[in-house]
């Protein structure tokens, strides 16, 4: 559960912190090192992917690179931007697109307790590097709660093909009760602008946002619904966008959703597989076994019987499935007892209450060997307390941690295996994953940044014998290139695929591949030349397989 993630640092006992170990890695073929020593008030990393070099973001709205070196916590931060520069004072989230432009998110109060959200971006001129910061878009000012769950407008993913901004809106209130703010708005639960994830274009200059659900679905800004907070969005490297989901104060399950253009996503009538038992004409707290009482929506009594509880809209799409074996402890909703949901046959979606997902990533380039090609990441928020039932975490089951997702959609969703192969962090708040590198970004104690190794891919001999699990397009190598590039792909069954490089503009400016294939692993190589056989300019391109449905595009970069 993710109220406003820095107010649960407040539970974190310093001396408990000093005494973690260092993270660990429980796959022995993972290589852990610390990066960087702590940098207070950072928290969000981010990756340019014209050059993979890393970002950090400060609460204050610095922007700072990081320089790497050799060598254990070596590295070194090096301020390029700061508030003065784009005008973010108080910044919630952070993205770079293809193309190098930034992206913040940032929040501010507004008179009668409403709130004013803003997204900037910030653009580089390809001709002298400089950045230029404008507004892409503003909300109406929209309506809080006088409590601690505005979960406000918070994460940002820019789509693969630098076409669009994927943003999250997250909830006023625990779990859809009333929350007037003393009286301002009567009887009101959610409003137009929350519980909702926007789709904006990246080219936009000045939107306006409307406090008013049915003006954004009109306009097309209006993507999915019913989402408590979506603080993490990442594409996978099937190019379906996926989104950590913090649950509320009550013992419900945490999700990971696949979201999709006009979804909806069940809050507040549906977190996880369970219904909002607030619903329910009869409901009566004192007999619900699921209300840890040192959660503020518990202790403030906002869990009661409510007969005017709005009826739901229909249908709702399911998280995904946790398949085990890790991460997937449960109350059972009579007794109170704790159970594992994969040892009881139990289905669950997607991971244990109160874990607050963060730092979603996927090896979109089909880098990491192993077990982990093509595959998510998630890191864990919260301690955990796995030997009892103590801590406001969550219940037995240890968190903190790094959990790796192996995805296989069925039907029209995932199912995953949820494995944690690392563990011991101090409230791991953002991840990076570059080639077969993962970044992970630490708010609490005096930690940093940590880099974990993955086991590279196979070669591509080995690569032939391995049958593909689905259609993937990898990250090419070298990039960036001066003379020629190599492109991998793969294809799960018999089908036409094309193979393009495009300019940002979306021109094409030369096709590779457009021929019947079989199931395999390909690749081709690029030589920085247009279709009539002339050399191309320097900077950044986008190259996009498509075969039947599938489509995904990553971007290259030519320097000459």
């Amino acid at each position: 559960m993710l109220l406003v993630v820095f107010a649960l640092s407040a539970f974190l006992s310093p001396l408990l912190q000093a005494a973690l170990a260092q993270p660990r890695a429980l796959d022995p073929e993972i290589g852990v090192r610390k990066l960087l020593g702590a940098s207070r008030g950072v928290f969000r990393i981010a990756e340019d992917p014209r050059d993979h070099s890393l970002y950090l973001l400060f609460q204050s709205g610095t922007i700072s690179r990081i320089e790497l070196k050799e060598g254990e916590n070596t590295s070194a931060t090096q301020a390029l931007y700061t508030a003065t520069d784009h005008k973010v004072s108080s910044p919630a989230g952070f993205a770079i697109g293809p193309d190098g432009t930034m992206y913040l998110t940032q929040n501010k109060n507004a008179a009668g307790g409403r709130n004013v959200a803003s997204l900037t971006k910030g653009v580089v001129d390809p001709a002298t590097g400089e950045r230029t910061w404008s507004i892409l878009a503003q909300t109406e000012p929209f309506e809080q709660c006088n409590c601690i769950f505005n979960h406000q407008v918070n994460g940002i993913a820019v789509s693969p093909d630098n076409q669009y901004l994927y943003v999250n809106s997250g909830s006023r209130t625990d779990h859809g009760e009333i929350q007037d703010n003393n009286n301002r708005f009567p009887g009101l639960r959610e409003t137009g602008l929350t519980t909702i994830v926007l789709r904006l274009p990246t080219s936009a200059q000045e939107l306006v946002l409307a406090n008013d659900r049915e003006a954004l679905r009109r306009d097309g800004y209006l993507f999915a619904e019913g989402v408590r907070n979506a603080y993490d969005l990442a594409f996978s490297a099937s190019g379906d966008l996926f989104a950590t989901e913090n649950a509320p104060d009550r013992d419900m399950a945490e999700e990971i959703n696949w979201l999709r253009e006009g979804h909806h996503y069940g809050f507040p009538w549906r977190m996880g597989l369970e219904d909002n038992p607030q619903r329910a004409p009869d409901y009566d707290p004192a007999k619900d076994p699921l209300l840890p009482r040192q959660f503020t929506a518990v202790r403030n009594g906002y869990y009661h019987n409510d007969p005017t509880f709005p009826p739901p809209p229909a249908p709702f799409t399911d998280p995904v499935l946790n398949l085990g074996p890790d991460a997937d402890k449960y109350r059972d909703p009579q007794s109170g007892e704790i159970k594992d949901a994969s040892d009881e046959g139990v289905p669950f979606a997607t991971l244990t209450a109160h874990r607050s997902p963060l730092g979603l990533v996927f090896d979109v380039g089909g880098r990491l060997g192993g077990d982990y090609t093509g595959d998510g990441f998630v890191l864990s928020w919260t301690e955990g307390d796995p030997n009892g039932d103590s801590k406001a975490g969550p219940y037995k089951d240890a968190s903190q941690d790094l959990l790796h997702l192996d995805l296989t959609k069925v039907g029209d969703n995932y199912q995953a295996q949820v494995t944690r192969i690392a563990d011991q962090f101090a409230n791991p708040i953002d991840a990076v994953l570059i080639d077969n590198r993962l970044y992970v970004l630490e708010y609490g104690g005096n930690r940093g940044v940590w880099e974990l190794t993955f086991p590279e891919r196979s070669t591509a001999v080995e690569e032939e014998q391995v049958e593909p699990k689905g259609f993937l397009l990898a990250q090419n190598h070298p990039n960036p290139f001066n003379s020629a590039t190599n492109i991998p792909y793969q294809v799960a069954w018999g089908e036409r695929v094309e193979l393009a490089i495009f300019d940002l503009a979306g021109q094409q400016v030369r096709r590779l591949v457009d021929v019947d294939q079989h199931a395999g692993n390909y690749a081709v190589v690029w030589d920085g030349r247009d279709d009539r056989g002339q050399p191309v300019a320097s900077g950044t391109y986008l190259y996009r397989l498509r075969a039947g449905a599938f489509q995904q595009t990553l971007p290259l970069t030519l320097l000459k």
